[in-house]
C-alpha cells in the first residue's frame, strides 16, 4: 500500500515535492477547521503541520490509519503526546532547523536591549532627537547567562563569546566536558541569578521550568539584569517580570513569546525598558524552508523504510539502522508474543538480553518490539510506540542486558519473564541473518519458526505419544504443516510447537489436554 500524507498548514511547497519524489501521495489543505480536518483524516497514513493545526485526542481518534505527525519547527505543544503515544501514533518534530535563526533572534533582541534600538526608533521617527536620553551599554566583557545549553542555547553562547562576553549556563544535562567543549562556565541557578547582567532562555516548557524566573528568582538577579526569551511562554512569571521592571530590579526584558499566545493584551505592554515580538523566532525564510524539507525527510524515511528521527515519543532509529534491525525486531516481536500467549498474566517484569552481533545494534528498538509482542496480548492496537507506556501501566519492570561474551549462535536475543513462579526464558536467533528461528523455550532446545497458527504442548516423554496427537488432530480435520520436538532429558519433559494450517478450536485442546502425559495445551497465533 502506498503511504498517504496530508499537509494541513502552510508549508513551503518543496516539502510536498519530497514526499511525491519518494513515492508517497501527498495533499495539501491548509487552514482546515477542526472538523473538517477530523472528517478527511481517516485513510491518511502522515499528517504534517506547524502551529496552526491542533493535533486533539480526538483529531487523533478521528484519524484510524495515523503512524505518523510531523511538526515542521521545534514546539509541540499543538500536539497531544500522551494521546498520540497511546494510539501507537509516532510524533516527530524538526529541532535543528530553525536553531540558527533562533538563536539569532535572541542575539538581536539582546542588542536591541543593551541600545534602547525601539524606543530610540519610535523618538527619532516623532521628530524628536533624544540623544542624551538613549543611554545604552556594551555586550563587551559583560556576563552572558544561558537557562538551557542544548542546540540552541550553545549556538547563542557561540555568537556571545565572538562578542566577548563571559558565558554562564544553568543546565542539569550540561556535561562538564560539553562545557568546556564550548568554552562556557557550568553554574547552578543561583549563581546564574547573582552574576549575568543578561539571561536568555533556551529551555523547553517542562513541570520543572514552569515560572523558572518567577517573583523570587527576579529578586535574586543581579539589579540591572537585561532578560531575553525566544524560547517559551509560561518560563517568565510575566506578572512578576512587570513589577521587577517597574522597580528597577530588571533594567529590560525582551520577549518573543507569551504565556498567551497570540499575546493581543499583556500587563507588560507600554512598560518602559519592555520590547516585544510575535514570536518571530523561526521566522527567516531559511528555517522554513529548512523546517518544511527535514520533516519531509523524516516522515519519508518512517513510513517508506521505518527509521526515526527526532521523535518525541520513540527512541531514534536511524534509515541506515532499520533494515539491519528489522529481522532482529520481527524476532523480537515474535519471542514476546509466545511469552505474552503461554504466560498471559503472570508476567511481572521482562529482561531483555542481547548476544553476539545482537550486542553491537541499537537495542532499543529490540525492547521495543518485544514489549510490542508482549502486551499485544492485551490490546489488539498495540504497537512499538505505545508498548513501553502499556508495558509501565502494567506495572511491568523492564530491563535491558547487552553481553560481550561468546555464545553458541553467531547472534542471540534471549527474553526472561518474571512471574509468581520463577523466571521463564525463551531465545531466537537470526539463520543467514534474515529469517527469525527460537532455538530455546523455557530451557528446551527447539528450532522451530513462530508463524501462522501453533500450539504449544507440554507433555512427558514417552512412546506413542506423536500418534496419539496427529491422531487427535486428523480427526479433527487439522493438518499439521511443521513439528519441532525438544525434551529435557529421555523420559522426562517434552515441549512441541506444532504448526496448523487453520486454528484449533477450543474443543480440540481440550482433547488434546486429555491425552495421556500431557500437562499443558496452548493455542498460538503469530
Amino acid at each position: 500500500m502506498t503511504p498517504k500524507v496530508l499537509i494541513s498548514d502552510k508549508m513551503d511547497p518543496r516539502a510536498a515535492a519530497i514526499f511525491r519524489e519518494r513515492g508517497i501521495e501527498v495533499d495539501e489543505r491548509p487552514s482546515l477547521s477542526r472538523d473538517e480536518l477530523k472528517a478527511i483524516l481517516p485513510g491518511y497514513h502522515g499528517l504534517a503541520i506547524r502551529s496552526a493545526t491542533k493535533v486533539t485526542a480526538d483529531v487523533l481518534a478521528a484519524a484510524p490509519d495515523l503512524k505518523v505527525v510531523g511538526r515542521a519547527g521545534i514546539g509541540v505543544d499543538n500536539v497531544d503526546i500522551p494521546a498520540a503515544t497511546q494510539r501507537g501514533v509516532v510524533v516527530m518534530n524538526t529541532p535543528f532547523g530553525n536553531s540558527i535563526t533562533t538563536a539569532e533572534h535572541a542575539i538581536a533582541l539582546m542588542f536591541a536591549l543593551a541600545r534602547q534600538l525601539p524606543e530610540a526608533d519610535a523618538s527619532t521617527q516623532a521628530g524628536k532627537w533624544e540623544k542624551n536620553r538613549f543611554m545604552g551599554v556594551e555586550l563587551t566583557a559583560k556576563t552572558l547567562g544561558l537557562i538551557g545549553a542544548g542546540n540552541i542555547g550553545s549556538i547563542v553562547a557561540a555568537r556571545a563569546l565572538g562578542l566577548r562576553m563571559k558565558v554562564i549556563a544553568f543546565d542539569p544535562f550540561l556535561s562538564p566536558e560539553r562545557a568546556l567543549e564550548l568554552g562556557i562556565e557550568k553554574v547552578e541557578l543561583d549563581q546564574l541569578l547573582a552574576r549575568a547582567d543578561f539571561i536568555t532562555l533556551h529551555t523547553p516548557l517542562t513541570d520543572q521550568t514552569r515560572g523558572i524566573l518567577g517573583r523570587e528568582a527576579l529578586a535574586r538577579t543581579k539589579r540591572g539584569v537585561r532578560i531575553i526569551n525566544c524560547a517559551r511562554g509560561g518560563l517568565i512569571d510575566e506578572a512578576a517580570l512587570k513589577e521587577a521592571l517597574d522597580s528597577g530590579q530588571v533594567a529590560g526584558a525582551a520577549l518573543d513569546v507569551f504565556e498567551t499566545e497570540p499575546a493581543t493584551d499583556s500587563p507588560l505592554f507600554g512598560t518602559p525598558g519592555f520590547i516585544s515580538t510575535p514570536h518571530l523566532g523561526a521566522s527567516t525564510t531559511e528555517a522554513q524552508v529548512n523546517v518544511a524539507l527535514q520533516v519531509a525527510e523524516q516522515m519519508s524515511d518512517f513510513l517508506l523504510l521505518g527509521g526515526v528521527t527526532n521523535a518525541i515519543n520513540m527512541p531514534s532509529l536511524s534509515a541506515e539502522e532499520a533494515p539491519r534491525l528489522k529481522p532482529y525486531m520481527a524476532l523480537a516481536e515474535k519471542l514476546g508474543r509466545l511469552l505474552g500467549q503461554v504466560l498471559g498474566e503472570q508476567v511481572r517484569g521482562v529482561s531483555i538480553e542481547v548476544e553476539g552481533a545482537a550486542a553491537a545494534l541499537n537495542q532499543k528498538p529490540i525492547t521495543g518490539a518485544v514489549l510490542a509482542g508482549l502486551m499485544g496480548t492485551y490490546s489488539q492496537t498495540v504497537n512499538m510506540v505505545n508498548a513501553p507506556v502499556l508495558a509501565k501501566e502494567r506495572g511491568l519492570d523492564v530491563k535491558e542486558v547487552r553481553h560481550e561474551r561468546e555464545v553458541d549462535y553467531h547472534t542471540l536475543v534471549r527474553v526472561t519473564a518474571s512471574t509468581p513462579a520463577g523466571e521463564r526464558c525463551v531465545a531466537g536467533t537470526l539463520f543467514g541473518n534474515s529469517a527469525p528461528r527460537l532455538v530455546d523455550i523455557f530451557g528446551v532446545g527447539v528450532e522451530a519458526d513462530l508463524a501462522g497458527h501453533m500450539l504449544y504442548i507440554v507433555n512427558n516423554d514417552a512412546p506413542g505419544f506423536i500418534g496419539k496427537l496427529g491422531t487427535t488432530l486428523g480427526s479433527a480435520g487439522i493438518n499439521i504443516a511443521t513439528f519441532n520436538l525438544g525434551r529435557r532429558a529421555a523420559g522426562g519433559e517434552a515441549v512441541a510447537l506444532v504448526a496448523v494450517d487453520d486454528p484449533v478450536p477450543g474443543e480440540v485442546v481440550e482433547q488434546l489436554c486429555g491425552l495421556e502425559g500431557v500437562r499443558e495445551v496452548v493455542p498460538l497465533r503469530f
